[in-house]
């Protein structure tokens, strides 16, 4: 494992209705224009690391096996925000990136999840001029860098940007959303579905909806309980600071105590029973509403608390995170509002905070 020191650089998912957005003007408007990230302070638990080796990812998702981080489509920087394929892989061992098989369709914001040592792509949302959601499914071996196609998602229930969780042999993915138009006013569709896919047998199954349709949302599995985090309504600046929690045996949701900070676009990770947050879109401090949050938070799914951590060195969006071995991974994302992908790939560990 590699050193760790502390680095001071420079000076310092039943669906919703469609309705019409409430999208900040710029979102996606600037392609190929990706603001210089500059002094960064990495300290208090914080590590940076070799940047992602093909380029600024954004809206991807991530997934661990093993020692390895798998950073799976999303959005490259380019002048038309082209959604693509590609897959890279993160050795935490050793700093270095390296290719595996792309994926059969070119995906951003899609849902991801491992179980059994494969990694499950249930659905996402792809396309040009409008992102539409796809009934696409297929699971990767990373033995043999082989992707397989699985039946597609039941008609209705397709969509992108789901809160995913997993326990067991069972993916649970809650809200998300069916149409993104990444441009001006464009409609965002925010679900409040609810399903379930068995990885052995295949078999989906519908559940009670969320409280409230939610996009752009953190997800994550402790003990019975799959928890859903903060996300959006409609907009990316329609942010919400609420924690729902679905009992997987009673099959109720409850509401927890709220986030700190409410936000969208988050990425969420587990590490033993706590759930860190990080970053995020749609902060609104009266200046420029579409800002792009630093902030960790930390929920404490035993007590049912939040406690604040060191800030994010490059605060940024539409990125993922994914814990091994006790560290959290956190590559690419967007570093302002909107399309603004980067190559930065940070560490967190809790454990030297």
């Amino acid at each position: 494992m590699k050193k760790w020191t502390s680095l001071f650089l420079g000076a310092v998912l039943a669906a919703a209705p469609a309705v019409q957005a409430h999208a900040h003007p710029s979102h996606l408007t600037h392609p190929g224009v990706t603001p210089a990230v500059t002094d960064p302070f990495y300290g208090k638990g914080w590590q940076r690391l070799a940047p992602i080796a093909g380029g600024p990812r954004q809206e991807h998702s991530v997934a661990a096996v093993g020692d390895k981080v798998y950073v799976l489509g999303g959005v490259l920087a380019d002048s038309s925000f082209t959604t693509t394929g590609k897959v890279e892989v993160y050795d935490t061992e050793r700093d270095v990136w390296s290719g595996a098989a792309p994926m059969p369709v070119p995906m951003n914001h899609p849902n991801v999840a491992v179980v059994g040592g494969k990694v499950y792509v249930l659905g996402c949302l792809s396309g040009g001029a409008s992102w539409q959601a796809l009934r696409d499914s297929f699971v990767y071996d990373p033995n043999t860098n082989r992707w397989t196609t699985l039946p597609p998602i039941p008609a209705g229930i397709e969509r992108g940007s789901a809160a995913v969780g997993v326990h067991g042999t069972k993916i649970y993915l809650a809200g998300g959303m069916r149409t993104l138009n990444p441009g001006p006013g464009g409609l965002q569709d925010t679900v409040a579905t609810v399903t379930s896919y068995d990885a052995v047998t295949g078999r989906w199954e519908t559940l009670p909806s969320l409280p409230q349709a939610r996009d752009h949302v953190g997800g994550a599995v402790i003990g019975t309980k799959f928890y859903v985090l903060g996300g959006r309504d409609r907009g990316q600046v329609n942010v919400r600071d609420t924690v729902y929690a679905f009992d997987l045996r009673s099959r109720r949701w409850s509401e927890r105590a709220a986030m700190p900070t409410a936000r969208g676009g988050i990425a969420t990770a587990v590490v033993g029973t706590k759930i860190y947050t990080f970053g995020g879109e749609g902060k609104q401090d009266g200046t420029n509403p579409n800002a792009v949050f630093n902030e960790t938070e930390v929920y404490d799914a035993l007590r049912d608390r939040w406690q604040r951590l060191a800030p994010m060195p490059v605060p940024r969006h539409g990125t993922a995170a994914v814990a091994v071995g006790g560290t959290i991974y956190i590559p690419g994302g967007g570093t302002a509002g909107g399309g603004s992908p980067a190559d930065v790939n940070d560490a967190y560990r809790p454990t030297l905070w």
